[in-house]
């Protein structure tokens, strides 16, 4: 919990800094791939999920800890070797559970997430889930099990091929030559996110492209066949804990409503999309349908409220900076209270760029909490030690923030309407 927090630490500022460059890119070509109010919706889920993994928020039901005390053929030292080893079980493990996730109605709740975005940018590479609360393919590291690759080796190594998944989530970067036949490249990935027919549910690889060209799921970038971004059934919000539930919620309604007993059982292990006979016309979702004719969400938006949704995911990283430096000095349970302001104030602030007067309540909310928080131990977590006027500045910057939606939800709301209807 704690490492992985220090680990985050030094990572979080090297996706920010990589992420601003690339929006300067855009500028300087004219070709800006990356909005900022979609930007801020991602690095918000980058944040929810990081503090979700942070406060060990998953059950694991078999450890591979446990799997390597009962079927190692041998015992491997934490070397070169073993790193390879448990890098590349771990590039077919990631394999196989992002095909399943893709493949599996129920499974497909946890990675909606990743796909939300009607972009593609470095931003959309954090969308990462909070719905994935329990781990189920931890059999699919047998191979290092079976070779003996110790623990220790697997739990670095995941966020490591994690992280590297990062860089090719960009327009910018076009075909690679021979890198294309051994790597997953932009383009390999750009193919991944589209929601094209040609491209639906191909190039699943994580690190090396060849598992798709093995397992048949490989589909080359086509020059006369543009990518178009997202998910086919949009989800329409910048929210992204509402977004981690929308597939889950039309499970539950779908499965509570089929008449049929076999299909309320069996809809959670049908193929993504599979839904009892019917109910697309008596139950309609939003579904894309001609990939080449639909409107983005929330791209009219006032210049004012994008700049204060990019400050307050500023600031929220400020929040979650300070957390993740001081887990073991804030302890159980107050990294739990600590966890649970960040993700009112995500959904709070995101609620206000989805023009939801509700943001009004749950910025009333957060102000509770830490009034609260500070009225109950003295001040946030430890902080007045290192600022001694920490109190006044987090009063300060919540009750703003407090006007600051007021203002939106009763005024810039609805001049931006306005503006809109008569234009």
């Amino acid at each position: 919990m704690e490492e992985y927090g220090k680990i985050l630490i030094i990572a979080m500022p090297i996706f920010l800094v990589l992420i601003v460059i690339e929006k300067l890119y855009g500028i300087y070509k004219k070709n800006d791939t990356a909005p900022l109010i979609d930007s801020v919706s991602s690095i918000s889920s980058g944040i929810t999920n990081s503090v979700k993994d942070v406060l060990g928020l998953s059950i694991t039901f078999l450890s591979y800890e446990w799997l390597v005390s009962k079927i190692a053929l041998q015992h491997l030292e934490a070397n070169v070797l073993s790193y390879c080893i448990a890098f590349f079980v771990i590039d077919f493990y990631g394999y196989w559970s992002h095909r399943l996730a893709h493949q599996i109605n129920f499974l497909w709740n946890k990675h909606a997430i990743h796909h939300s975005s009607e972009e593609f940018n470095l931003a959309c590479a954090l969308r990462q889930p909070i719905a994935s609360l329990v781990n189920l393919f931890t059999f699919l590291l047998i191979p290092a099990a079976l070779l003996g690759v110790p623990a220790s080796v697997i739990a670095i190594t995941l966020p490591i091929h994690l992280f590297l998944q990062f860089w090719y989530h960009t327009k910018h970067i076009k075909k690679m030559g021979f890198i294309e036949h051994i790597l997953v490249t932009p383009s390999h990935h750009r193919v991944h996110h589209a929601i094209n027919p040609e491209y639906l549910d191909k190039n699943h690889s994580q690190i090396f492209i060849f598992w798709d060209k093995i397992f048949g799921t490989f589909q080359e970038e086509l020059d006369d066949v543009p990518p178009v971004f997202g998910i086919t059934r949009p989800a329409n919000t910048w929210n992204p804990i509402k977004i981690n539930f929308q597939h889950l919620s039309l499970l539950i309604k779908d499965a509570w409503r089929a008449p049929k007993w076999k299909d309320k059982l069996t809809i959670w292990f049908k193929p993504t999309g599979w839904r009892p006979e019917n109910f697309e016309e008596k139950y309609p979702v939003n579904k894309i349908e001609n990939v080449f004719d639909f409107a983005k969400y929330g791209t009219q938006n006032s210049q004012k409220l994008i700049y204060w949704s990019v400050a307050q995911v500023l600031i929220t990283l400020l929040f979650v900076s300070y957390l993740f430096d001081n887990i073991a000095k804030i302890g159980l349970p107050n990294i739990f209270i600590y966890g649970f302001f960040i993700f009112v104030t995500i959904y709070s602030y995101t609620e206000l760029m989805d023009k939801n007067r509700f943001a009004l309540l749950w910025e009333a909310i957060r102000l509770g909490i830490v009034i609260c928080i500070i009225g109950y131990y003295g001040d946030w977590f430890g902080l007045n030690r290192v600022i001694p006027i920490s109190n006044y500045i987090i009063f300060a910057y919540l009750f703003l923030s407090f006007l600051m939606t007021l203002y939106f939800v009763n005024f810039d709301f609805k001049t931006n309407q306005n503006q809109y209807i008569n234009s």
